[in-house]
C-alpha cells in the first residue's frame, strides 16, 4: 500500500551534510573513538567529521563549576567537548604555536555540532579578551560565579590538599585572606583577587558586547541543575535536549550524576566537593562585607542578581 504521504515529504527536504541529532546521539561513542586516536585518515573522512575551533568558551571562574557545567553541556547531542582544559590563550607558550595547533587541540566532532572548551584562567588573565577577540570576535562566552567568599575558601581548599599531598605546611586562610598590617582583605592575595568579578569582566567588555556573555550560577548548577542548563542551550541557540532522565541525584555523593543513556552513566570526580575546613566567622563577615559592592556592580553589568549577602 502506498503511504497517504511520502515520509520525507513531511519533515521537507534535509541538507545532505545535516545530520539529525538523534544520530549525534547514537555516534558518541564512536566519536569517543576517534578521540582516543583510535581512527585512520580514512575513517574521519568517511564520517566526515573535524576538529573545529570552539564556538564557546567557558573562561571561568575557577573553582566556580567549570568542570561539573562542561561535563553537564556535553550531554547535549549537538555538543562536543574537549577533554583537557588547553591553556590557549593565558600560556605565551602555547599561544605562540598559533590557532592551528590550538585546533588540533579540539575534539573530532561532526560539522554542525558546536565544540566547546574550558579554562577558567582565561577569566582573570589580562592579555586573554583580545587573543580571543583576534580569532573570533563573535564567540559565546560563558562564565560560571559562585558567591565569591566560598569561592575563595574553595579556592584555598584545593590548594591546601595539594601542599598535603606532598607533606608540605600551608598557611591558614584567615592569615592569607587577612592583611595583618592593616587587619583589612588582602586584595594581593589571589583566591580574594578571583572573586573580585566585575573587575575581570569590565576588562572583557573592552572587547565583547555583554550580549556575548551568559552567567551561569555555580551554586544553583550544584542544587538545580537542569533550569541552569536550559538557559545555556537557549544562550547558545541549541534545541532543548537535556531534560530531567539525563541528571540524577547520587545521595552517596551529594551531588547530581549523569545519565546519557540507559547504559552510559558518569559523575564528577571525587577530588569535587571537597569539605572545606572551618573559617573564623569574622573573616567571612569580612570578606562579604568587601565584595558586597563589587557584587553590586556586577548585578548591574550582567543584569543577573544572586542571593549573595
Amino acid at each position: 500500500l502506498q503511504p497517504l504521504c511520502p515520509i520525507d515529504g513531511r519533515f521537507g527536504p534535509r541538507s545532505q551534510d545535516e545530520i539529525p541529532l538523534r544520530a549525534l546521539q547514537f555516534k558518541r561513542g564512536l566519536l569517543h573513538e576517534f578521540r582516543k586516536g583510535n581512527a585512520t585518515k580514512e575513517q574521519i573522512r568517511l564520517h566526515n567529521l573535524v576538529q573545529q575551533l570552539p564556538k564557546a568558551i567557558i573562561i571561568g571562574v575557577r573553582k566556580g563549576g567549570t568542570r561539573a557545567l562542561l561535563e553537564m553541556l556535553n550531554l547535549h547531542p549537538a555538543v562536543v567537548k574537549a577533554s583537557q582544559e588547553i591553556h590557549f590563550f593565558d600560556n605565551d607558550e602555547n599561544y605562540a604555536k598559533g590557532t592551528e595547533w590550538y585546533r588540533k587541540k579540539m575534539p573530532f566532532s561532526y560539522p554542525h555540532q558546536i565544540t566547546i572548551e574550558k579554562s577558567p584562567a582565561y577569566f582573570i588573565t589580562e592579555e586573554v579578551p583580545e587573543r580571543i577577540f583576534k580569532m573570533n570576535s563573535s564567540i559565546k562566552l560563558l562564565i560560571i560565579v559562585r558567591e565569591p567568599t566560598t569561592r575563595a575558601i574553595s579556592d584555598y581548599t584545593q590548594v591546601l590538599e595539594g601542599k598535603e599531598r606532598k607533606n608540605k605546611t600551608y598557611y591558614k586562610f584567615e592569615k592569607l585572606a587577612i592583611d595583618p598590617n592593616t587587619c583589612e582583605v588582602n586584595t594581593k592575595y589571589k583566591a580574594v583577587r578571583t572573586s573580585i568579578y566585575t573587575k575581570h569582566l569590565e576588562r572583557w567588555l573592552k572587547y565583547f558586547p555583554i550580549e556575548q556573555f551568559h552567567i551561569v550560577d555555580g551554586d544553583r548548577l550544584i542544587t538545580e541543575p537542569l533550569p541552569e542548563l536550559q538557559l545555556v542551550e537557549k544562550f547558545l541557540n541549541l534545541p532543548p535536549r537535556i531534560s530531567q532522565y539525563n541528571l540524577y541525584f547520587n545521595a552517596t555523593r551529594g551531588f547530581y550524576c549523569l545519565r546519557f543513556n540507559i547504559v552510559f552513566n558518569k559523575c564528577l570526580a571525587g577530588s569535587k566537593g571537597r569539605i572545606h575546613p572551618e573559617v573564623d566567622t569574622s573573616v567571612i563577615t569580612k570578606l562579604r562585607k568587601f565584595f558586597h559592592p563589587f557584587n553590586q556592580k556586577f548585578y548591574q553589568i550582567t543584569g543577573r542578581t544572586f542571593n549573595w549577602p
